[in-house]
Formats: structure tokens, sequence, C-alpha cells
């Protein structure tokens, strides 16, 4: 059990710190601080002692030395478990220092600014506070150290209950600041790997660390034989499966969260109330509605009834009762949703295995951005993520006849589906449902072909909407064949123009969006 005597207190993030410094105080700890830290906690009638009269040296070079001397590192690595490192401390007048809670120059956020510039980020690279995590953390048996402002409670508590800190905190403790210090540094070498002449010239650094945290371990992967956890990023900004509260059900299963994220990911396309039902990681039913939740539900479901059972729903409204009531005659295995009303969680706990996650608010974000990264032996692909959109005034017409306007907002609404559809992708849509999708397939002559043949109802007068463009007129043919009256698509082929005749000669109205939605 660690007694605590003598602390260093320096943080950036002031948040809790001064009860913290009050509270240690008043138990008769020693508090040891710098610059700002020093003159808060004065100010707040805590005794505090700078650095530089234990040390005996001063704070220099624009406080770019303060701390980084043997009396400070000596008091922190120092075992006390060990005579000789007593009598050495002993000898040099090096005082055993017991706790540390420091936090760090807030390099992230100054770099995320976009008037940052290479001096502004160097100047936020902290240099003294992580030498001083690091020192305390290797000597956990001896220090406490602190560097998230949450953890300040619970060393509080031991040490009032206690009397002092127990060695499991403390090894708690040292494995949360080594995890810190790691992402530190890893968000310095992510952004000076992107750097040159003094200027961030590409988004894909020299070196790329990520860190994510263990959220969970699942039962298995997608397969029993292996093993699974579910990893999520520090700072989750952007509504997803990942921040998603479960609210009922079983425990989610590594194929769960893949799907339950294609459900998610592809129902925050809509502005309009939307449904999205995915199986196997692709949609099987898609659907607006301005009448009701339940409407696009029905619709969605009824694309593909076979299909939808046992798949994932996902909601870009909250679910209200008459909604919930539909589900229940349909095995699912998991609804995703930005909110649900209370009487819909009643109904839906008669299916009690059924999996329910709440997100926070869709219109809580507005900027998403980050990575869409993918493992291959050996290596990792890194991209952007696919958030491209053409608006539709920015299609090119390319047929003599033009699309009417009930066809516009079918291309708009297929569009927005195929784009989350597996390649070769070929959606069949009006404009508030989808009709048939064909997914995966390795020709896209086949993947219209099996649009048509999982259709439930006539595709006479649909849009088709393919996420690549057509190698061969072949697949307008095949469109035609189904009865399509206007097609969507990317354009870009050395055969647009044969491609286009087709279309002319089947009086179908083509349009090209410029931008492909390839998902491999």
């Amino acid at each position: 059990m660690g007694k605590i005597r003598r602390a260093i207190i320096s943080v950036s993030d002031k948040t809790g710190v001064i009860s913290f410094a009050k509270d240690l105080s008043q138990m008769g700890v020693e508090i040891l601080s710098t610059g700002g830290t020093a003159k808060t906690l004065r100010e707040n009638g805590i005794p505090v002692k700078d650095i530089s009269e234990y040390t005996g040296f001063p704070e220099m070079l624009d406080g770019r030395v303060k701390t980084l001397h043997p009396k400070v590192h000596g008091g922190l690595l120092g075992q006390r478990s060990k005579p000789e490192h007593t009598a050495k401390m002993n000898e040099h007048g090096i005082l055993p220092i017991d706790l540390v809670a420091v936090n760090l120059y807030p390099f992230e956020a100054t770099v995320a600014r976009e008037d940052c510039s290479l001096e502004d980020a160097i100047e936020n690279i902290d240099i003294g506070g992580p030498t001083m995590l690091r020192s305390a953390a290797k000597n956990y048996p001896d220090v406490t150290v602190v560097v998230d402002p949450g953890d300040y409670d619970g060393i509080l508590f031991e040490l009032k209950e206690k009397g002092g800190v127990s060695s499991e905190m403390n090894f708690r403790l040292a494995k949360k600041v080594f995890q810190h210090t790691a992402r530190y540094d890893g968000a310095i070498s992510n952004y000076l790997g992107g750097i040159e002449k003094g200027k961030k010239v590409y988004e894909f650094p020299e070196a790329l660390t990520l860190q994510v945290i263990k959220s969970q371990e699942l039962r298995y992967g997608e397969n029993p034989h292996q093993r699974a956890a579910f990893y999520k990023e520090r700072l989750l900004t952007e509504p997803s499966v990942a921040n998603a509260a479960q609210l009922q059900g079983k425990e989610l299963s590594y194929n769960n969260i893949l799907d339950i994220d294609s459900a998610y990911e592809t129902v925050k396309e809509f502005e309009e109330p939307a449904v999205v039902i995915i199986k196997h990681n692709n949609p099987c039913g898609a659907a607006v509605s301005f009448r009701s939740l339940s409407d696009a539900y029905r619709k969605a479901r009824d694309c593909d009834p076979v299909s939808a059972f046992g798949g994932i729903v996902g909601f870009n409204r909250e679910v209200d009762p008459e909604t919930a009531r539909e589900m229940l005659d349909l095995f699912l295995e998991a609804i995703i949703a930005p909110g649900f009303d209370r009487e819909a969680l009643e109904i839906l706990k008669a299916k009690r295995d059924l999996r329910i996650l709440q997100t926070p608010p869709l219109a809580s974000f507005d900027n998403q951005k980050g990575f869409d990264l993918r493992r291959v032996v050996g290596g990792l692909l890194v991209q952007d993520r696919d958030l491209g959109k053409v608006l539709m005034d920015q299609w090119k017409v390319v047929t003599k006849r033009k699309p009417t306007d009930e066809e516009k907002r079918a291309m708009a609404f297929g569009w927005k589906v195929a784009k989350h559809v597996k390649s070769n992708a070929i959606v069949l849509v009006r404009e508030d449902r989808t009709i048939g999708i064909g997914a995966g397939q390795m020709s896209r002559v086949d993947s219209t072909r099996l649009a048509v043949m999982k259709a439930q109802s006539s595709t006479k007068g649909t849009v088709l909407a393919s996420d690549a463009m057509f190698p061969f007129r072949d697949g307008v043919d095949a469109g035609a064949e189904a009865g399509a009256s206007a097609i969507i698509q990317p354009g870009g082929s050395i055969r647009d123009d044969e491609v286009v005749r087709a279309a002319d000669e089947y009086n179908i109205a083509m349009v090209f969006t410029g931008m492909r939605h390839f998902r491999h």
C-alpha cells in the first residue's frame, strides 16, 4: 500500500485539479508544481513549492527545461525497497516523490487547427511531461501516476479509506500512462510524417501509428474456431455502432457488428425517414417514406422478405410503437437507431434475444472524416472513407431522352443504395424503395440478372443504378430486358459511346455521375 508524502502536479487540462490538490494538501501531502499549474493552485489557497525551488535549478529556455533534473527523476525512479537506492538518494538530497499528476501539452488539438504552423506544432511537443510519466509508471510499485482527471476520485478514495494507494490501482494507472504516451508519440509521428519542407503535403504519413481501445472480447470471430475482440477509437465523434448503447438482447457477435455498421452507414445516407435491412453485409431492402417509419420498414422488408429473415435493421429516425409492432412477425438479429420510443421498447421486449442499439442523435455530427483500413497478410491498405457525393445538378445526361422528375428521384435514391452494395452492384429501384438488388457478382450482367431474380414485384419501369461503369453494352441490354426505363452510372468506359447508343436504342434515359462507388 503506497503512502503519499510528496506529489508533483503539472497539468495542461486543469479539470478537477483544484479539488484534487486541495484534498491531497489537507492530508499533509507536499505539492511540487510548475508554471501555470503552480499559479492556479496558489490562487486557490493551496500551498505549493516550485520545482525550481526543490531542484535548486531555475526553469529555463522558455520553460523547455524545468523538470529534467536528477532530483525529480531520482525521486520517481528510486526503488524504496532497495537500500542502495535509498542510500544514494539520501547522499544527493533526493526526496522520494510518491505521486505524479501530469497531462500533456495539447498536441493533437493544436495540429487539428487549420492555421497550425510547423512551429506551433513543435512548441506543443511535450518533453518533460512524458519523461516524468514514464519514470513514474516504470516505478509503479512505489509511485502513483495519474494522467486522466477521471482517476482523481479513485485515488482519493483509496487514500482516505485505506491510507494509501493499492498496488492494483498503481499498476492499472501505469498501464494507462504507457497507452497515453504511446498515443501521444504516435500523433507526433503521424503529423511530422506528413510534413515536407515545413509544410503539410500529404495525409498519409510515412509511418502510420494507430491506437484503439478494447471494448469487449467476443465469443468468437467470423467462425467459431477464430478468437475475436472489438476495439474502438478513443475519440468517437460520429454516431455509429462503436458508440451505440445496447439496450437489450444477446451479446453482439463479430458478424453482428459488421452488419450493424453496414446498416447504419447506409441509412445515414438519407435525409428522409429511411430503413435499410442488411444481410451478410449487403442491403437486401431499403426504402424511404414521408408517411411513416413503419411504411418505410414494410417497403424495405417486402423487397426481399426471405433474405430479411435474420437480418439487421437500420433506422435514421426514432423507432415508434407502430414500427416496433411491424417487426414482431419477423426474426431479426439486431436493430440500430438514433432513438426508441418508450412504448416501442416495451413492445420489442417480446423478442427477448433481439439486440437493440441506440446511437447518439444523427444531428450531432456534420464533419465525417477518417481512414478506411483493410488488413492484408503482411500489410495494411489505408484510404479515405468514401464520403463523395454528386448532386443532381452535377449529373450529365448522355442520352437523347432526359430522365423524368420521377426517374431523377429514383436515380438519387438508387445511387445512395448502390454505394453500399458489394461490387459488382446493380440496384433496381423506384423513387422510394429497392425492387431488386444484385450484389458481389463477377459480371455486371450477372448482377443485373440476380437483381431481377430477387425482385418480388415487377421490374418494369424501374431505374437501374450501377456502382461502376458498364464495360460493354450487354449491361444495358440486360437492364432493358428487365424493363428499366432509366440508368444512373459513373461512366468512364472506353466503350461509353457504345453503351449510350444502346440506351438510345431502348429509349432509356441515362446519366453519368462521374464518380464511382466501388465496394470491393
